[in-house]
């Protein structure tokens, strides 16, 4: 299945855990791609002091900590148009 959502995270960050259960209760789980930011210095410089970070691929958008379900929802609505 393609990949809808990149979930950027890092390994044993508790919010980053919070952040794909939420996730998952509102999109299917296969369709979010998880990136550990330590691997890609860039990425560290973009979201380092913001992860979790949830970004809907199609529309570019982003959600930074602290997002809830209902955000989720909402940018996944903006997907599906």
């Amino acid at each position: 299945m393609i990949k809808k959502y990149n979930l950027y995270s890092s390994d044993g960050c508790h919010l980053c855990e919070q952040a794909l259960t939420l996730c998952e209760r509102v999109i299917p789980s296969d369709i979010i791609n998880i990136i550990d930011i330590v691997e890609d210095e860039k990425l560290v410089e973009l979201y380092g002091t913001s992860i979790p970070v949830l970004e809907q691929l199609n529309s570019n958008e982003k959600l930074f900590w602290p997002f809830t379900q209902a955000d989720i929802k909402k940018l996944n609505k903006v997907e599906l148009k």
